[in-house]
């Protein structure tokens, strides 16, 4: 156990532990729920905006588990260890290891001395301040616990060992009542001492005041439970036996719903989140992009600001972060931009840039049919082409494969031809932090309690904000769009889905929502249409005006040449007929050349014809393309081609009636040392 004598003698000493617990938090984060892991296998590819890019059979152990177990019928089968690890390295002791580090500075707080100083106040302090950050991340891993496998145990003490399952619901309303105990002691963010005025990446005041509603918003939320347990075992905090709101028919002795409280729930969510909006510390939304056009090439979109900030060098924090955990340039595995990026096809090592995966992918119906083509948020957060990695940009095919060979349209947010320093020696060394919570997510959230909870007009009001940044003035037509979704609080949960796509925060979001089932249904309808339309027509006409047909025509071009520039911004308005400025924000880094790259011709960008209209083979408009040095390129035929990837394996025979099963097993030892059984169908060996 930490000696509180020592430790807590003085900030110093006392900093120094709460940074160990920090560093076993940065890398679980990084390799299991944030950025790789558990979070890579089903967050990043698992919802109607997001999807994987390999063929289904070449991943069960990541492909099943995205699906909700082929509807649950899956469950009985999966094999406990295949992806989800059985030892000291796997996700569940990673979490637990975590939550015994912040359990032994919060015992050793606790027992010290001069604990009542620290607390009596009520007041900031730095020793309350450190006190605040052991709580807060005791509870960022129970939260993360409870996404993962639902009721857990519950340690709250240094050295108790993980046994037995407690609840969720009581989990939840002790986490809740903790952070509420010791936010007021705690610095928001920008004003901790110690810390420089531009850090985030610590656990604020602001981040706790986040995460107290973001947790409310989860705890009041739709989850999947368990009938095994007998009725009395969910209860809250107090020991009450809690009743619910279940919707749909049960599923593998488990059920879907909600407490029946939960507008208590999501009252804490509210006005904790108008706390964060009432003084957000350091953190601000951008509503106007400050980058000024250069040599011709324009910005005037804040969202991409937002994500070009993160690719700046390890010393900078985007301004509308309240918590990135720390990633350091040519330092450890980095999920982004490998997993949570644009793909490039370069080797490991010494490419430009090197190999990304590109996990996270998106749904082509989502893109095509449901991103509104005016929406600046569309081209940050879906990309059409990756990287040869030899500073060319190419089509990514649909195709199952993985890099830009394949997979289809990829997240866009997280690219190392943008950044300022791209770490060209080896993979996976990028330096990009995990935005694990920005202020973005508060206005929705707190829009989102506003709307369940009554206040429509205020729900409205921060719903607008966050949509009208995101389009041309006067173009986001908020009434519609809130008709459109049949009612404020469908069009807000929409509305998180375009802020945070391809970023694995909707999955979650559909579940504990309660909207689950409908959006999946309208992601596969949309794409068995747009599939059927390809076989029948040879191309698909989507609601939006957007046209995805069989070919489309491309040839590389020396855009630094043409344009000034490779790497392109917002595509500036009346240029959508420009095929290497529309879509925006892709190209190929301006200078890989300072880097070392040699042996390029210049022919770097690649133009793109018939990327959202027909253009028919053979026809005079073709020809005339074929003429100019255009290529006619699979595009839409390889997506028929691969139709059960994109339709058949979409969420595998759902049927929007019965339980998700959206939760992980535990495995062999954790249910041997823990004391307790799988449920929701897994094994129990």
């Amino acid at each position: 156990m930490v000696d509180a004598d020592f430790v807590f003698s003085n900030t110093r000493t006392a900093r120094a532990a709460m940074d160990g617990a920090y560093e076993a938090w940065r890398d679980c984060a990084q390799n299991q729920v944030f950025g790789d892991g558990l979070y890579y296998a089903a967050d990043a590819a698992g919802s109607d905006i997001e999807r994987h890019p390999e063929s289904f059979t070449n991943q069960p152990g990541r492909h099943y588990p995205e699906t909700f177990y082929q509807n649950g019928t899956y469950a009985s089968q999966y094999t406990l260890t295949s992806y989800n690890k059985d030892d000291a390295t796997g996700p569940y002791n990673k979490m637990y290891s975590v939550v015994g580090k912040a359990n032994a500075i919060i015992t050793a707080m606790e027992n010290a001395s001069n604990f009542a100083d620290i607390t009596g106040t009520g007041q900031p302090s730095e020793l309350g301040q450190l006190y605040g950050e052991a709580i807060a991340l005791r509870a960022t891993m129970y939260r993360e616990l409870i996404r993962y496998y639902g009721d857990v145990p519950y340690q709250a003490a240094f050295g108790s060992p993980a046994k037995g399952l407690a609840p969720r619901d009581s989990i939840y309303d002790k986490v809740l009542e903790d952070l509420i105990r010791v936010e007021p002691l705690m610095y928001r963010v920008g004003e901790a001492p110690g810390f420089k005025a531009a850090s985030k990446n610590y656990f604020s005041r602001t981040y706790v005041q986040g995460l107290i509603g973001r947790i409310a918003l989860e705890a009041g939320g739709y989850h999947t439970r368990r009938t095994d347990l007998g009725a009395s075992f969910y209860k809250d905090g107090k020991g009450n036996v809690l009743t619910f709101e279940n919707k749909g028919t049960e599923n593998n002795n488990a059920v879907y719903g909600r407490r029946s409280d939960w507008q208590s729930l999501y009252t804490i969510a509210k006005d904790y989140f108008k706390k964060v909006l009432d003084n957000s510390g350091s953190a601000r939304l951008v509503l106007t992009d400050p980058r000024s056009a250069e040599n011709g090439r324009v910005y005037n979109n804040p969202y991409q600001y937002f994500f070009q900030q993160m690719m700046m060098d390890d010393a900078v924090y985007a301004d509308e972060s309240i918590y990135e955990y720390p990633m350091q340039r040519s330092g450890g595995n980095d999920a982004r931009s490998y997993s949570m990026g644009r793909p490039s096809s370069g080797g490991s090592k010494q490419a430009y840039p090197c190999k990304a995966y590109g996990q996270a992918r998106i749904n082509p119906a989502y893109y095509y049919g449901v991103f509104d083509p005016q929406d600046k948020r569309r081209d940050v957060s879906v990309v059409l082409t990756g990287s040869t990695g030899k500073g060319v940009e190419k089509l990514i095919s649909f195709k199952p494969n993985s890099k830009a060979d394949g997979g289809g349209p990829s997240l866009n947010k997280w690219d190392e031809n943008r950044q300022v320093s791209p770490w060209t020696a080896e993979q996976r060394k990028s330096g990009i932090n995990g935005p694990y919570m920005r202020i973005a997510e508060i206005y929705l959230g707190y829009a989102e309690a506003c709307a369940a909870l009554g206040d429509q007009v205020t729900a409205k009001q921060y719903l607008a904000t966050i949509r009208e940044r995101s389009f041309p003035a006067g173009k986001a037509n908020t009434d519609a769009f809130i008709t459109s979704q049949g009612g404020l609080l469908r069009a807000i949960i929409e509305e998180r889905g375009f802020e945070f796509a391809g970023e694995g925060d909707r999955r979650w979001t559909l579940i504990r929502s309660g909207f689950l089932p409908e959006a999946i249904k309208r992601i596969k309808d949309l794409t068995n249409e747009m599939i059927e339309g390809l076989k029948t027509n040879g191309y698909y006409r989507f609601n939006n005006g957007n046209i995805i047909s069989d070919y489309v025509w491309t040839k590389l071009v020396d855009a630094k040449t043409e344009y000034g520039f490779r790497l392109t911004a917002q595509c500036p308005e009346g240029k959508e007929t420009d095929p290497v400025l529309y879509p925006g924000w892709r190209g190929q880094n301006d200078n890989w050349e300072g880097l070392g790259l040699t042996g390029n011709n210049g022919k770097t960008n690649l133009a793109i014809k018939g990327l959202f209209e027909n253009i028919i083979p053979g026809s005079d408009e073709a020809k005339a393309l074929e003429a100019a040095g255009y290529q006619k390129t699979n595009w839409g035929a390889d997506l028929r081609g691969a139709a059960d990837e994109y339709n058949k394996y979409l969420f595998y025979d759902y049927d929007y009636k019965k339980a998700p099963i959206y939760l992980w097993p535990f495995t062999p030892n954790i249910l041997s040392t823990g004391g307790f059984t799988n449920g929701y169908g897994f094994k129990q060996e």
